[in-house]
């Protein structure tokens, strides 16, 4: 969501990705229950999910980068270094998800301006050159959330041009259609816009890995997802802030969170509930052999430190025991990962998310 003061509200948001969710409660279910499900994970990994994804890139652990830098107006270091993506690799990231604010850059008919794109094109060849995956994630939420015929209008001119720029091109680039469809969105607008920009980027790249959300609201309605059932290289995205509370309690842009905490999580009913939205995503997931990816999960840095760890840890290691790819929320700016002053690692973030070898 695009990184200016007067979107700081509940419903879009500057790059401590506020949104408009609130904390998905699920019922209570027994702890023996939780235990044993939990403990499946281990299982659940070689599961249908993780064979649907046979054939596509494994994406693996990775972290969110340059949603609100200065890289596409011209500026370099602001704050992002292009040689952070060496500290990425050697931190044990195997991908990285680029925020790319698409609609911003476009001139008259919805023409992306070359000069950016130019620039898009010397951050994808820095990220494969260190041996990541880039994920191109087109990340106008605030305009698709707010006017859906807007936003259909540039997400398909959007895809005519990504598409045709990288036919042929990069194959271990990925796209990802349109980060968290929601809002003013209903299941029913979503799967119309989505189909639609499938079939435009199929056009030129018929084989390209493509990242596909489900629209984000409180229930994870993943069920309500429609895809084309004959392409095989589509990949299943959501994304977890709950309890949001929780994971946004400080942070100074909402009135309501700013006044909130110090909350901690780590008991038992709170991994229950994480546990079910999860098993939720996993067994739709084994039913539609469609590979998942948590696209983006994260605590602002007001929580107390100690949950705040636990929090990425459970999360990190669930989708790991399940055979999922996923993305750190975010790698610089607020819930940050990486100290950019310091250029250095947030040493009890980083180990939550990439415990050290024994």
């Amino acid at each position: 969501m695009q990184a200016c003061a007067a979107d700081r509200s509940l419903v879009s948001t500057n790059g401590s990705k506020m949104r408009a969710i609130r904390a998905r409660w699920t019922r209570s279910f027994n702890l023996a229950a939780t235990a044993v499900f939990l403990a499946s994970f281990g299982f659940h990994a070689n599961g249908a999910g993780q064979a649907a994804s046979r054939d596509l890139p494994k994406l693996g652990r990775g972290i969110n980068i340059l949603g609100y830098d200065g890289i596409w107006e011209g500026g370099r270091n602001a704050p992002f270094r292009l040689d952070n993506l060496t500290a990425i690799r050697k931190a044990g990231f195997s991908h990285v998800r680029i925020n790319f604010f698409g609609f911003k850059f476009m001139g008259p008919g919805n023409v992306l301006d070359e000069i950016v794109l130019r620039r898009l094109d010397a951050v994808i060849e820095d990220v494969l050159a260190r041996n990541l995956i880039p994920i191109v994630d087109e990340h106008d939420t605030h305009i698709c959330q707010r006017d859906v015929s807007e936003c259909g209008e540039k997400l398909r001119a959007f895809w005519r041009q990504i598409a045709e720029r990288y036919a042929g091109k990069y194959p271990a680039l990925v796209f990802e259609v349109l980060n968290e469809p929601g809002g003013q969105m209903t299941s029913g607008d979503w799967n119309s816009l989505l189909n639609e920009c499938l079939e435009i980027i199929r056009r030129t790249n018929p084989a390209r890995p493509v990242i596909a959300a489900v629209l984000n609201t409180d229930d994870i309605p993943v069920d309500d997802l429609a895809l084309p059932a004959d392409d095989r290289n589509l990949i299943v995205t959501f994304h977890y802030y709950a309890p949001i509370r929780f994971t946004h309690q400080g942070a100074p842009w909402s009135p309501t969170f700013s006044r909130i905490g110090p909350l901690d999580w780590g008991s038992p009913d709170d991994e229950a509930k994480a546990a079910a939205d999860f098993e939720k995503m996993n067994l739709w997931a084994e039913k539609e052999k469609r590979p998942v990816y948590l696209g983006e999960f994260g605590v602002y840095e007001r929580a107390p430190s100690d949950s705040r760890a636990r929090y990425l840890s459970f999360m990190a290691r669930s989708a790991d025991r399940l055979g999922w790819s996923w993305a750190y929320w975010q790698f610089d700016h607020d819930f940050a990962a990486f100290d950019s002053a310091r250029q250095a690692w947030k040493p009890d973030i980083l180990r939550a998310l990439i415990p050290p070898q024994r």
